[in-house]
Parts: C-alpha cells; sequence; structure tokens
C-alpha cells in the first residue's frame, strides 16, 4: 500500500513581510494549488492514504476559499482516505458547519485514536495542555501489526519545560512504532527511533520565507510484509535559495553585478532568490542594494539583496593624511561608538567626500 506523508501546508498564510502585497496573494493561492497537485498526483500514483501531520492551516481564522478547496480535494479523491490530524497553529476548525464528514475523512481527537487500513494500523493524537504531560505513555500498539503513528510536535530526547512544544523520543523507543510521522519542523528529516522504527519530519510543501530554502515536499510510503520504504519526494512550485556572495575586493556595482550572476547562474528563473553580500570592502566601493535588486529583479520570481559585509580600513594608511578624508577617518575612529556605528559612518562619510571630490 502506498502512502504520503505531509505537514506544515500552512494554508492562508499571510506572508506579507517579505513580498509585495501582490506576490504574497499570488503565493496564497500557489500553496493551495500545490496542495491540490499533491493529492493529484497521489491519485495518479495510486496513493490510498495521505497522513496530514498538522498545520494544514495557518490559523484560527480559515478562509471559505481554503476550507472548500481541501474539502473539494477530500469528496473528488473518494479512492483516497485523508487522515487529519491538528498542529499547534491549526486553531480553528474549518470542517466546523459541515452537515457531515466525507466517508473518506478521519479526524484525531486529544487522546490516542487509531484506523486500520490495509496492512497498517494508523495511530494519532492532537496535543493539547491538557494531555501534554501523559498522552505519551498512554500510547499502546500491538507488537505483530505494522503502527504509523501521527504526531505533531518537536523531537527531542528529553522533554524540557523551556521547550513547552517539545515531547521526549525516549518514551516512545520500545512502543512497537514502525513509522512515526512528525509534523512541526519544516524541513525533511529521517531519523532512527529505536531497533524497529524511525520518525521522520517531511517538512512543509512549500517555502514561505527565507528561513525555509531548499527542496520542500512530502514523504512517499510503501508498505508490505511488515516492512515501511520511505522516500522523500520533492514538490515544491518554487524553491527558496539563500545565497552569500563574496564581494571581497570589488569595487563597481557592474562588477558586484557580474559576480552575483555568476553566482546564481543555474538557478530556475521561477524561484525565490536572496543574495547575502559578504566579505571585506572598501569604503570608496559601491555598495548599493536597492539598485543591485533593481537590476537583477528580473531574473527571478522574487529577489531580495541583503548587504553583511564589513568594511575593510586600515587606520595606518590615513594617520599621516592631511587630507580632510584623513581627518574625518582619524575622528571617527577615536570615538566612543561601536564597532558597527564606525563603520556605517566611515563608510557613508568616505562615499559622500568621494562624490564631492
Amino acid at each position: 500500500m502506498k502512502l504520503i506523508h505531509c505537514a506544515d501546508v500552512h494554508l492562508d498564510s499571510r506572508m506579507e513581510s517579505g513580498l509585495p502585497v501582490e506576490k504574497a496573494k499570488e503565493r496564497r493561492l500557489e500553496l493551495l494549488h500545490t496542495f491540490t497537485r499533491m493529492t493529484e498526483q497521489a491519485a495518479e500514483d495510486k496513493v490510498e492514504a495521505i497522513l496530514i501531520c498538522g498545520d494544514l492551516f495557518d490559523g484560527r481564522s480559515v478562509s471559505t476559499r481554503a476550507g472548500n478547496c481541501v474539502l473539494d480535494a477530500v469528496v473528488q479523491h473518494p479512492q483516497i482516505m485523508f487522515y487529519y490530524l491538528r498542529g499547534n497553529h491549526d486553531q480553528g476548525n474549518f470542517l466546523e458547519g459541515v452537515p457531515a464528514l466525507p466517508d473518506n475523512l478521519r479526524t484525531f481527537g486529544t487522546d490516542w485514536t487509531s484506523y486500520e487500513q490495509g496492512d497498517v494500523v494508523i495511530t494519532g493524537a492532537e496535543w493539547s495542555g491538557e494531555n501534554k504531560d501523559h498522552i505519551m505513555e498512554r500510547l499502546s500498539l500491538e507488537k505483530d501489526r505494522t503502527n504509523i503513528v501521527m504526531f505533531h510536535g518537536m523531537a527531542a530526547e528529553y522533554h524540557g519545560k523551556d521547550q513547552p512544544e517539545s515531547f521526549s523520543l525516549r518514551q516512545l523507543r520500545g512502543k512497537n512504532i514502525d513509522y512515526l510521522a512528525l509534523g512541526h519542523i519544516h524541513s525533511f528529516r529521517l531519523e532512527r527511533l529505536d531497533e524497529r522504527g524511525v520518525w521522520c519530519y517531511c517538512g512543509c510543501l512549500e517555502g514561505r520565507g527565507f528561513d525555509e530554502c531548499g527542496q520542500k515536499g512530502y514523504v512517499e510510503l510503501d508498505t508490505g510484509r511488515g516492512t515501511i520504504v520511505s522516500r522523500f519526494l520533492p514538490f515544491a512550485r518554487r524553491t527558496l535559495h539563500d545565497v552569500p556572495v563574496d564581494i571581497t575586493g570589488l569595487m563597481t556595482q557592474e562588477e558586484i553585478q557580474r559576480r552575483i550572476r555568476g553566482t546564481v547562474q543555474g538557478i530556475p528563473e521561477k524561484d525565490m532568490v536572496k543574495i547575502r553580500l559578504t566579505g571585506r570592502t572598501a569604503p570608496e566601493a559601491e555598495r548599493d542594494a536597492a539598485w543591485l535588486r533593481k537590476w537583477l529583479e528580473e531574473d527571478f520570481y522574487f529577489l531580495k539583496v541583503q548587504d553583511e559585509t564589513t568594511l575593510w580600513i586600515r587606520p595606518e594608511e590615513y594617520r599621516y593624511d592631511v587630507s580632510l578624508k584623513g581627518e574625518f577617518v582619524r575622528l571617527v575612529l577615536a570615538s566612543d561608538m561601536t564597532d558597527e556605528e564606525k563603520e556605517e559612518i566611515l563608510c557613508r562619510g568616505i562615499q559622500a567626500l568621494e562624490r564631492k571630490g
């Protein structure tokens, strides 16, 4: 039997903190489209179950469009059983007001609930303030069954009070788990749980910000003969890239632009890219992030340029300089300002003096 393990879709995410309003709106629609594409791909691949391990939505308020889209995807694929477990962001319930749940939709509560399908038993529970201290102790699974467990939280060796969203992996060892399907962490990660089973974060379907770079998608599971074989499948419409570009020694915008183009060569135009300018630059060097973004933004769906360079200045070069620039540098370096403040003022001041000259 084939199954899909997905999580952290975050439908209705605003995404306006890093994107222009129109692009944020477009990306919200793309999240919906990626979810429906996944269900269509599942049908084409003869998948029999989709495990949604939390944070299908981004908050309490679920738009009519997003709710209807998910419900329609379920109804239109009656041959697929959908298992929906809410995460910490799923504060609302998009199923409120639905007269009757589709026959192919299974949900969970705050105690362990198990469903049998084919040759596996799928067990899950939603974490809450009331059950978090004892929920793991209550898990009981039959040794001679193939057991998949769904949960949403942060896996750790020990659960600490300083990590309220963490749960202890130690409490789940030896409990006859073959595959622990997790949500909450937005990058793929597969680790061994014990001699019998593994635990896995499938990651999110689409990256929403530059803290979610790299390939995103879902995990396909294949069960049979008491074993579970898993593989991660990249599926995002767009990939986000965080690209450092060392511009040490470059002096002009044109040189920096060519260095950037050479570094990002091979990244698809449909993707989203953050360029981080790094290295040490002279005060006279041109470093206009806005200019660079303007010249390069048409190369990708979205481009951000961030200046993280440090100023390269040697005080001894100005020790005996009788020019206005030399006096300015000596005054700034002798001040009580922080290194960051000195760097900012030296950079702006020397560039202003260069233009004036």
